[in-house]
This record gives structure tokens, C-alpha cells and sequence, in this order.
């Protein structure tokens, strides 16, 4: 009967997810083991390391790091190194049914050693993330984070990861037990596989890497049936070949009648491209000649000047059939690059959402006889920004359904330009100023795409940082590591802003310091005042517990560590729906903290802006919005 129960139980844990497995276990009175034990089952299905063949010492080092895998995919979730007796007591035992399957002939305690305590033991005393990043300093916490965030798939980035892990090992978890009580020697690597690195523990790169577990899904079991596979491979491939060239020759000839077709409407100083993809279903992108620019601008006056930063001047104009758009010319351009600008352009005007601005069109003009330029044409909202709204002189306050409203339309939007399109667009420079709304207070996300062109030839960028201090997020401020999540910070950073009516980054009028709003608010979330992160006299107040949600919403998106922070996906899904915010891990350090006067001086550029009047504030449309009385601010230039 027992063995007909075990046979049961096993196949109830492989066929359904682990919480079906769990209930089975509370059904029965026991502790519900968090690993997930299921989902290692099958990484080890779809490997191609034949464990039958493995010898007994290999047999022993494989669940030892099998171990340290599934603690470190526990200490992602939770932030502990350690489980519960208990819970560690029915987990060490689906542990072990685990093995026997694979591994009938291991005995896990009396072959290897290894006692039943291994998974609630304490090494050093650290039990959770925050101990252990308390007993490193922040030298090697940076490295950490700094050498083993890429993939580690790649058996170079993988020995930068491993190095300064062994060092560490070395200087704080050389303890005696030989890893069979408490297995310190397995905390560096548990730590960077579920914390530094973003792709985490159950990655195939990381996997391989930190706990030496090879998940690759080339299977040895397929050897017998290689030789059928090449057959069939080499019968299709002259079939294939032929293919491939009658599509070569179409894809040819189309793209030499689309060359020779923009050719002649550039010659005949056309304004539309006929052909092109539609946008807003009746109106296709347009090709300004620079003549049609310069009518609508009085020839680039300064009168007509809405906004000045790092990337050029924006301005307002006046087509000939009376609408009223805003003009944004980039600066210092080169004779390279036009190709590659008309043809992100071109990806950009086609991705349409209710929260993104839309492209008019653009100009570019290469020649003896003019200067090279780059000119794109958006709609000009007459409302203004986000940032005139919430710091602009004589401007009333806003609402709380209207900053609700605004911050659910651009979490839309990001969401879009995240999960919506193919490939994925990184905006880069989320900030106040980017943030347009219309008379209903819609909001429009600006800018999103533009980050890619440089002033030197309008390149892509791959290895500068673009962006604004304040606004940009640690991991890409610091190392240069860009992700969709590099945008869910500058979101949160943005909300702060929303709601609490504080720029990005705070002065102190009695020092030089300055701070940032993120670790402000940290700082007063973290004693439980979550209310006073709201602005006073706020209009129209919400609800206390729907005012929380939006603050805890906004601590999160900040955090400075990247995988603590949710999607804009998953974010849509809280702001619109009674989903709980997730549970926020304690934030490891302060950003200012790790820039010295030095560093702070290389990293930033200080960029002093021209105020404009307030009937020019209500026509803007930028990149880097004109402030106010506020000095210098810093836009950051390179990594």
C-alpha cells in the first residue's frame, strides 16, 4: 500500500504544478515545501549529461548543486538562504524521491554525507539577502552585480562572474564542514545566481555557470537517430536553396523599385511617400522638404524655440493647411548615418498607441550646398508636459484623478512599447518633460526611440549611457546594463514625482548635497509613513488604501536592484485591477552613495537651460524640457 501511495504521489508531482503537489501534503497534515522541485524534474528530463553514467563522487557534487540551484531560485522568491525545519524536512525528502529516480543507486545521506539539516542549517549567521550583502563590502557587492548580471552562457563571461565569487568564498565562507552541515561555500554562488544575475538560477547559462549543471536540450538519447536526421536534412536542402534564391531575386528587385521610387519623389520635392506604411489608417508618413521647415518656422526663428537640450532645439510651426505642429532638430549631424535614420523613423511613426505621440513625419537633407540635417515632425500638444504641470510656475495643482489618470496612461504605453511590439523598444529617457498631455490630460509618451541617435553621426547606441540623472536606473547609470526594466525605474522615479510634487532629484538649501526623491521616499516608507509621501493640498484626495497602493507601486518600480522591479505588464495588471503590490525587498544602498565628487564631475554634464515665457511653456514639445529657475541640470553622457 505504501509504495502504491508513492507511485501515486510521484506522478501527481510530475504530470501537475507544485501548489496541486502541496495541497496533497496538506491534506495530510505536513508542511508545504517552497521549491519547486517539479520544475528541476524537468531541466534534468530535458538535459544531455547522462546522469546513469556519472560516477559516485560526480553523482554526490550533482545533488549538492542541485541543492544549491533550487536554494538559490527560493532565496529570488523569498529572500532567504534557509527554510523552516520543518518545511526543510519535506523538501529534503521530495529531494531525495527525486534522485531516486534518476539515481537508484545514490543514497544522498549515507553515500554522500549529507545531512537532513542541510537546507535549514545557518552559515555564519546569515539567514537572509540583506545579512549577507551587510558582510560584503560595497566593492565586492559592485563586482558582483557589475561581472555576473549578462548572461553567462559565454564561458569568458562566465569567469568573470566566477573569480570574484571564489575570492569572496575564500575570505568569508572558508568554514571546515567541508559543505555537509551548512554549506557556506555555496552562498556566493546561490546569492549571484538569484540576485545579480537577471536572467536567474534556472537560466541554462546560469545554471551551467554557477552550479555547473549542463540543462542544454541536445539529448544523448537522439544519437541513434542522427543519421536519419542528416538524410532528411540534405534531401530538403537543395529544395530549400532554391527557395532561398527566388525570394533573394524578388526581395532585389523590390528593393531597388522602392530605392528608385523614393529617389524620384526626393528629386520632385514631394511631401508624401506613397506606399508607405499608413499611419492613424489614412495618413502616411511624410517627407518634409527643408523649404516647407523653414516657411513653417519663420527659417528656424528664435521666437519660435519650445525647447533646447542635449539633442537640439524643438520648434513650434505652422503648416500650410494651418495645423500647428513642433519641429525637432538634431544637432551637429553628419553625412553618415541618413540611411539608418530615415529607416528607425520610419519603425517609430508605425507603432500607434493612445499613449504615445505620434510621428508627422520627417526631413533629411544631405549636400554641398546645405548643412546635414535631421528634423522630425510631431504633433504639438498645447497642454503642455507632465513636468510644466507638476513644477511649473502659476500652474494648479493636479488632481488625483488626473495624476491617476496620466500615471495609468503611461504605464499603458510603456507596457506597449515592453510587450507590444516586435522587437521591443527601449525608451531610455522617461522624465517629466517627456511626458506630454493633451486637454484631457492623456498622456503622451515623446521621444521614445530617439535615444538611439547620437549628435556624432546618429549611431545606435550600445555602450553610452543616455538618459537623465535622477531618472536613469543604477544597473544602467553604473555598468551600462540596459533592459525593459531600466524603464520601469524611470517610471517609478516619475510617479514619485506624480505623487509627491518633488523633482527627481531634491536640493538641500543649507549644504551642497542633494538627494535623491527615490531614497526619500524609501526613507519614509520604510518607517511606515506612506502617506506622507503625498503632496499637501492635494485636489480630490482618493481613498487611503488606493493612495498607498500607488506609493508602494512607486517604491517598487524605483528599487535600485533591476529584478526586484515588476513589468510594465505585470505593473498594467496591479494599477488596473484589486491585485496586491508584491512584497518589497530592502534596498541594499542609497545611488548617490556610490558616486565620489569625481565620479559625479566625469558622469555629468551640466547643462544650463534658456527659460522661456509662460505662453511658450504652453506650446511645448521636447526632449529636454527649458527649467525654470532651476540651474544647471544634469543630463548623463557616458557609462
Amino acid at each position: 500500500m505504501s509504495h502504491l501511495f508513492f507511485f501515486l504521489f510521484l506522478g501527481l508531482n510530475l504530470v501537475f504544478p507544485n501548489s496541486i503537489v502541496s495541497s496533497t501534503h496538506e491534506a495530510l497534515g505536513k508542511a508545504v515545501c517552497p521549491l519547486n522541485i517539479n520544475h528541476f524534474r524537468k531541466l534534468i528530463i530535458q538535459s544531455s549529461q547522462p546522469l546513469q553514467l556519472l560516477s559516485e563522487a560526480a553523482e554526490c557534487q550533482y545533488v549538492l548543486q542541485g541543492i544549491r540551484l533550487l536554494r538559490s531560485q527560493y532565496l529570488r522568491v523569498s529572500g532567504n538562504f534557509t527554510l523552516p525545519p520543518d518545511v526543510a524536512e519535506v523538501c529534503w525528502d521530495l529531494f531525495g524521491n527525486l534522485f531516486d529516480e534518476f539515481m537508484p543507486r545514490l543514497r544522498i545521506e549515507s553515500t554522500c554525507g549529507f545531512k537532513r539539516s542541510l537546507l535549514s542549517q545557518v552559515c555564519n549567521n546569515i539567514k537572509n539577502s540583506s545579512q549577507f550583502e551587510r558582510l560584503l563590502s560595497p566593492n565586492e557587492l559592485n563586482q558582483i552585480r557589475g561581472s555576473c548580471y549578462k548572461s553567462l552562457g559565454n564561458t569568458s563571461l562566465c569567469h568573470l562572474c566566477v573569480d570574484p565569487l571564489l575570492s569572496i568564498n575564500k575570505a568569508y565562507f572558508n568554514v571546515p564542514d567541508g559543505g555537509n552541515v551548512t554549506d557556506c561555500e555555496g552562498y556566493p554562488f546561490i546569492y549571484a545566481a538569484a540576485f545579480a544575475n537577471r536572467f536567474g538560477p534556472t537560466d541554462l547559462g546560469t545554471a551551467k555557470c554557477l552550479f555547473l549543471l549542463d540543462f542544454s536540450r541536445t539529448s544523448a538519447r537522439s544519437e541513434p537517430h542522427k543519421a536519419v536526421i542528416l538524410g532528411v536534412l540534405v534531401g530538403c536542402l537543395h529544395g530549400f536553396v532554391g527557395a532561398v534564391l527566388v525570394v533573394w531575386c524578388v526581395w532585389m528587385w523590390h528593393s531597388r523599385r522602392t530605392k528608385r521610387k523614393r529617389t524620384n519623389l526626393t528629386q520632385l520635392g514631394t511631401t508624401s511617400l506613397p506606399g508607405m506604411e499608413m499611419v492613424d489608417g489614412n495618413t502616411a508618413l511624410r517627407r518634409f522638404t527643408l523649404d516647407e521647415i523653414k516657411r513653417a518656422t519663420r527659417n528656424f526663428s528664435r521666437d519660435n524655440i519650445i525647447g533646447m537640450g542635449g539633442y537640439g532645439n524643438v520648434y513650434k510651426g505652422i503648416l500650410e493647411d494651418g495645423s500647428e505642429v513642433a519641429f525637432k532638430r538634431f544637432k551637429n549631424c553628419s553625412a553618415a548615418g541618413e540611411e539608418a535614420f530615415v529607416h528607425e523613423v520610419e519603425v517609430i511613426a508605425s507603432v500607434k498607441h493612445v499613449n504615445l505621440l505620434a510621428l508627422r513625419g520627417y526631413c533629411t537633407v544631405t549636400g554641398p550646398f546645405e548643412a546635414h540635417q535631421r528634423i522630425i515632425v510631431c504633433d504639438l500638444m498645447r497642454n503642455g508636459s507632465l513636468y510644466d504641470h507638476l513644477f511649473g510656475s502659476g500652474m494648479k495643482k493636479l488632481s488625483w484623478p488626473i495624476r491617476q489618470k496620466i500615471t495609468l496612461g503611461m504605464a499603458r504605453g510603456l507596457a506597449y512599447l515592453h510587450h507590444g511590439v516586435q522587437p521591443a523598444i527601449i525608451h531610455r529617457d522617461i522624465k517629466a518633460s517627456n511626458i506630454l498631455v493633451d486637454e484631457t490630460f492623456e498622456p503622451k509618451l515623446a521621444d521614445f526611440g530617439l535615444a538611439k541617435f547620437t549628435a556624432e553621426g546618429l549611431t545606435h547606441l550600445s555602450t553610452r549611457v543616455a538618459g537623465t540623472l535622477g531618472y536613469v536606473a543604477p544597473e544602467y547609470a553604473l555598468y551600462g546594463q540596459l533592459s525593459e526594466r531600466s524603464d520601469v525605474y524611470s517610471f517609478g522615479v516619475v510617479l514619485l514625482e506624480i505623487l509627491s510634487g518633488k523633482k527627481a532629484i531634491i536640493p538641500n538649501d543649507h549644504s551642497y548635497e542633494t538627494l535623491l526623491l527615490t531614497d526619500w521616499a524609501w526613507s519614509l516608507v520604510r518607517e511606515g509613513r506612506l502617506l506622507d509621501v503625498i503632496e499637501e493640498a492635494m485636489p480630490e484626495l482618493g481613498a487611503k488604501d488606493e493612495i498607498e497602493k500607488y506609493v508602494l507601486v512607486a517604491i517598487l518600480c524605483s528599487h535600485p536592484v533591476a529584478y526586484a522591479r515588476p513589468t510594465m505588464d505585470q505593473l498594467v495588471k496591479i494599477l488596473e485591477n484589486d491585485c496586491p503590490v508584491p512584497s518589497i525587498p530592502d534596498r541594499p544602498f542609497p545611488l548617490l552613495a556610490h558616486f565620489d565628487d569625481k565620479e559625479m564631475s566625469m558622469s555629468i554634464t551640466g547643462l544650463r537651460d534658456t527659460p522661456k515665457s509662460a505662453e511658450q511653456h504652453t506650446l511645448v514639445h521636447k526632449s529636454d524640457h527649458p527649467v525654470q529657475n532651476d540651474g544647471d541640470k544634469g543630463v548623463i553622457s557616458e557609462s
